[in-house]
């Protein structure tokens, strides 16, 4: 008997390709656009920040009865003497890029899911949709010392790709610390913006374990050509941390293992979850991109519909 057989995976711990596909048909019930269901997180003072789909000039004609005074170009106008309006044509390509950590701070939970997996289905819930309403879909995959890039397209097989990546590096965690150099938040977030050149969706699910003032610099430059969205996942613990837990922390560089069992050391570790966020949102607020928060106490899918549904959609 295979060691898979005998020992089922744990879709709590652990997910794979298979698995984050069959949440395909659940991603119906989502909306990243950006008009939003009312009760969406993006309804509000972000809405005006995302761009969508942009326009792109199609033609110069006279105008006709029903035209938008607003599309009149005056200069065109005044020139010929007969009112003309500018056509625009919405753009049919707004592709995706979605970045996934799977580094081993993600691997943690203390209720019911690990962090890595709540990553790992949301950014599938988000490819599954946003190849369901016929855009480009991809990302940026990535680990301790791995890194899967996949360029956006418009097809079923790369999306299976883009997932087998996701489910391949979730499946490979482990509580254990790694020799090799942890791969660092800021130079996905370099190579995010070589892929990304405007009005690209980028996703970011993260605990934005290793951020940094760099960071800053270069999600400002992000949301500034793209529309991004920053998914926040954390652990209840973040507020009060068991006796006993071994957390991986890293600065963007280096990473260690802390035993939160020290009084002291749990204070200063909270202190630290705590200021991540605070920092978070200030630039959320600065910069105008929204921070989404999601939590391993509750199902990925749960989460999304309270957030991003639409009342009565599939679930």
């Amino acid at each position: 008997m295979s060691q898979t057989a005998a020992y089922p995976v744990d879709p709590r711990i652990h997910v794979d390709a298979d698995h984050l596909l069959k949440l395909g048909p659940k991603s119906r019930a989502i909306s990243l656009l950006p008009r939003q269901p009312a009760r969406s997180i993006l309804n509000g003072r972000h809405a005006s920040r995302l761009r969508g789909r942009g326009l792109n000039f199609e033609e110069l004609r006279n105008y006709l009865p029903g035209d938008d005074i607003r599309t009149i170009d005056w200069k065109v106008t005044a020139r010929t003497g007969e009112p003309h309006v500018r056509v625009y044509t919405e753009e049919r390509d707004r592709p995706a890029l979605l970045l996934v950590d799977q580094r081993v701070s993600m691997f943690f939970g203390t209720q019911v899911y690990m962090k890595s997996v709540i990553a790992a289905e949301a950014a599938a819930i988000a490819a599954h949709r946003v190849l369901g309403q016929g855009d480009r879909v991809g990302g940026i995959v990535f680990g301790d010392s791995d890194v899967a890039e996949h360029r956006p397209q418009r097809r079923p097989a790369a999306l299976t790709r883009f997932l087998s990546s996701v489910g391949a590096l979730n499946s490979n965690l482990r509580a254990t610390l790694r020799d090799e150099p942890t791969v660092a938040l800021n130079d996905v977030l370099k190579q995010a913006a070589r892929i990304a050149h405007t009005n690209t969706l980028v996703c970011v699910f993260s605990d934005f374990n290793g951020l940094n003032e760099v960071s800053e610099k270069l999600l400002s430059r992000l949301s500034a050509l793209n529309d991004l969205i920053l998914f926040n996942i954390s652990d209840p613990s973040s507020r009060e941390l068991a006796p006993n837990l071994r957390l991986t922390v890293s600065d963007g560089d280096r990473q260690i293992e802390l035993d939160s069992s020290d009084p002291d050391l749990s204070h200063r570790i909270r202190t630290a979850l705590e200021d991540r966020l605070v920092q978070l949102q200030s630039w959320s607020r600065r910069y105008g991109f929204p921070v989404v928060p999601l939590t391993t106490a509750e199902p990925t899918l749960d989460q999304l519909l309270k957030l991003f549904g639409h009342p009565g959609g599939p679930r």
